[in-house]
């Protein structure tokens, strides 16, 4: 009987190619998991601030200006010509609150940019350009004009709108097209001062956020069958 040990041949190098494509893929696996568990947590903490009535809501912010209107610009909201997209609730509810600084009757609404063009074209008014959050601080691009424009409750370009006495609230669901917000004193005078609170209510933000944990945790799971199937290559 001989006294040398057989060794074991080495693996071979289809074997080996096997398992380093195995530990690459299961490395990328698990960074595209650790991607998505942390966005999909940071949609939970988002989705978890919402208030009772579902809306993720910013602090309330004074606006001012001496024209006749404040006004935003374009809010583009695409939904890529589908009308499923388009349908009731898609893109979610935006709410408005609006409290005139002075205590003066305000005026809020929503109506697509080209009619708020047109109805303050010829009127002083000017455009939020720019928002700072910390500290807060709005941008304003001024439009000149003479003319006092027409009482805004009376026109019939707003899809959603408000008037009157201390807070007014309007709540608006969100459809394809170009929008603006425009607030101003109801009798339509110069001098808007008032205090504003925007709120969000996106239903697709609770689905969004679980649906992104689930994603993470299956890529994590697969990354790790992966690693466990180099190891066992290597053996």
């Amino acid at each position: 009987m001989s006294d040398y040990a057989i060794a074991a041949p080495p693996p071979s190098r289809s074997t080996g190619g096997l398992r380093v494509a195995a530990v690459v893929a299961g490395a990328t696996l698990a960074c595209l998991a650790l991607v998505l568990l942390a966005s999909g947590g940071l949609l939970r903490w988002v989705d978890g601030r919402k208030d009772a009535q579902g809306y993720l809501t910013t602090s309330t912010q004074r606006f001012h200006t001496s024209a006749y209107a404040l006004a935003t610009d374009g809010l583009d909201v695409d939904g890529g010509g589908s009308d499923w997209l388009g349908g009731h609730d898609r893109f979610g509810k935006v709410r408005l609150r609006v409290r005139s600084g002075g205590g003066r009757p305000v005026f809020v609404g929503i109506a697509r940019t080209g009619d708020v063009e047109r109805y303050l074209s010829g009127s002083a008014y000017a455009s939020v350009d720019d928002v700072e959050v910390s500290p807060f601080r709005a941008t304003y691009r001024g439009h000149a004009g003479r003319e006092r424009p027409a009482t805004p409750a009376e026109q019939d370009i707003w899809v959603a709108s408000a008037h009157g006495g201390g807070r007014q609230e309007l709540t608006w669901d969100v459809r394809d097209g170009s929008w603006s917000v425009v607030v101003m004193n109801a009798d339509g005078s110069r001098g808007v001062d008032a205090d504003v609170n925007a709120g969000a209510n996106v239903p697709a933000l609770t689905t969004l956020s679980w649906g992104v944990l689930g994603a993470g945790a299956l890529l994590g799971a697969a990354a790790g069958a992966l690693f466990v199937v180099s190891r066992r290559r290597g053996d």
